[in-house]
């Protein structure tokens, strides 16, 4: 039996563009800010300070916005299997590469709860800055470690979202069998 395993936090980045029942996380800069808020990029304290920054700096809000749609973009061409390798890959380099040129702060490892810990990135100067980079290390992790070949998509017609296929063979057709594989089947044992 093979466990899912939970997906790289780039993967979680590309499929953060969910069917409308779930809703895009990058739908506007608050639900960004929430997305990273909840796959614990950022801490509540700096949600909550980019929320509030966010109306006196729309200009930044904007264009941090604007940067994660055109990363997750970029990401997503990773993660289709019908495109040939150079047609996914030399897109995403180049946007992975754009945001590691431009940022500019420093890694620091912050108290999570009572026992945990954890990095966080804080940029210096504009506060929107480096909202991307834990999304890029994940991925530049992904790819160096030779990880893409294990990229899949779910067999769900309906659902489609990346998975990092662990399975010895290679062979997990469902982002998670509790949910895409569970239907699956029911609809195989229900048809005549």
């Amino acid at each position: 039996m093979t466990v899912a395993t939970p997906s790289p936090l780039w993967l979680a980045f590309v499929n953060s563009e969910a069917p409308a029942a779930r809703g895009d996380a990058l739908a506007s800069f608050d639900a960004y800010v929430r997305w990273l808020r909840d796959a614990a990029v950022i801490h509540q304290e700096r949600a909550a300070l980019l929320l509030r920054r966010a109306p006196l700096q729309p200009a930044g809000a904007t264009a941090a916005l604007l940067e994660a749609r055109r990363m997750r973009a970029a990401l997503a061409l990773l993660t289709e299997p019908s495109l040939p390798a150079s047609r996914g890959r030399d897109p995403a380099l180049a946007e992975l590469n754009r945001v590691l040129g431009r940022t500019a702060g420093m890694r620091q490892i912050v108290a999570q709860g009572a026992q945990g810990f954890a990095w966080e990135f804080v940029p210096t100067g504009d506060a929107f800055a480096g909202l991307l980079l834990p999304v890029v290390e994940s991925a530049t992790d992904s790819l160096v470690r030779g990880e893409l070949a294990r990229v899949a998509r779910c067999a769900a017609p309906d659902c489609r979202r990346a998975f990092l296929d662990r399975s010895k063979n290679r062979t997990r057709r469902w982002c998670a069998m509790a949910g895409c594989g569970n239907r699956a089947k029911q609809r195989r044992l229900s048809s005549p």
